[in-house]
């Protein structure tokens, strides 16, 4: 059975990430492990009680170590409610296998030890911290679309129906996967595709075609696309004009699309998409 490791945070993008979850899951027919990560500074704090200190300061400090035990206290609390709330809607999805786990440190380490077993990754395109009004990107997702081993799902503010999916493909290694990983999954099986390549290069329509024809045969409808310009600036309005609900690129290829996953037009991209965004390794 195929597993999905979804990462909440207990920011407003936590039910989006089980909502996203419980679609994939279900099309997968995959069990689903949800995680939450407290910061180290989150739940633990000096231990200030043992300072040698005399008279009003050694009560001070005693009385904050006490504050600090009960903030992280509630902190656990809450983040044991967010797990719970998630998969709850994800079991409402019908996703019957479901399991929770609260883990301490870093995410990127939790990751790291624990999507061997999965299949797929999905997060939030933000985290808790985040600046709504800078549309700032968490750090921690630009950390894992960089060291992931596997396919990353980056979930939208929110969650929508998914019929229309863009393949953003430039024929070098990494989107050439994407789409023979995307033929063969019953993930996209059934959905309309929009396969586009924003290159004028010699061999750049054949390749364009032999991809719709790929992902044709594994059941989705295709059409294609062939763009000229930046692809971090042609992409998400072409996401825009065509009413994408879900765009997928393949990581690490060699060219421009290559800076979308590991650079500066990664940010740029997910910053101006509003739809989920999938990248396939």
């Amino acid at each position: 059975m195929a597993k999905i490791l979804a990462c909440i945070d207990g920011s407003i993008y936590s039910k989006s990430v089980a909502e996203h979850t419980a679609w994939a899951a279900g099309r997968l027919g995959a069990s689903v492990e949800i995680v939450q990560v407290l910061g180290r500074r989150t739940v633990s704090s000096d231990d200030r009680s043992g300072r040698i200190v005399a008279g009003g300061r050694r009560r001070l400090l005693e009385k904050l170590a006490e504050i600090d035990g009960e903030r992280a206290k509630v902190m656990q609390e809450k983040a044991w409610l967010d797990l719970d709330e998630a998969r709850e809607d994800i079991v409402a999805a019908g996703v019957s296998d479901v399991a929770t786990a609260l883990r301490q440190g870093d995410l990127l380490d939790t990751l790291s030890e624990r999507e061997g077993e999965a299949d797929l990754v999905v997060l939030g395109k933000r985290g808790e911290a985040a600046d709504f009004a800078t549309m700032h990107l968490g750090s921690n997702l630009e950390r894992i679309l960089r060291a992931s081993t596997k396919p990353v799902l980056v979930a939208a503010r929110a969650f929508k129906p998914i019929s229309r999916v863009m393949f953003a493909v430039d024929g070098r290694s990494g989107a050439a996967r994407a789409i023979d990983a995307a033929a063969r999954s019953p993930l996209f099986s059934g959905l309309d595709a929009l396969v586009v390549t924003v290159s004028r290069e010699a061999g750049a329509e054949a390749k364009l075609e032999a991809a719709a024809k790929q992902l044709e045969a594994g059941g989705l409808t295709a059409t294609t696309r062939q763009m000229d310009g930046e692809p971090a600036e042609v992409i998400p309005a072409l996401v825009e004009a065509e009413e994408i609900d879900l765009l997928v690129m393949g990581a690490y290829g060699h060219s421009r699309l290559r800076t979308m996953v590991i650079g500066s037009t990664t940010s740029e991209v997910v910053r101006s998409c509003l739809i989920p965004i999938f990248v396939w390794r």
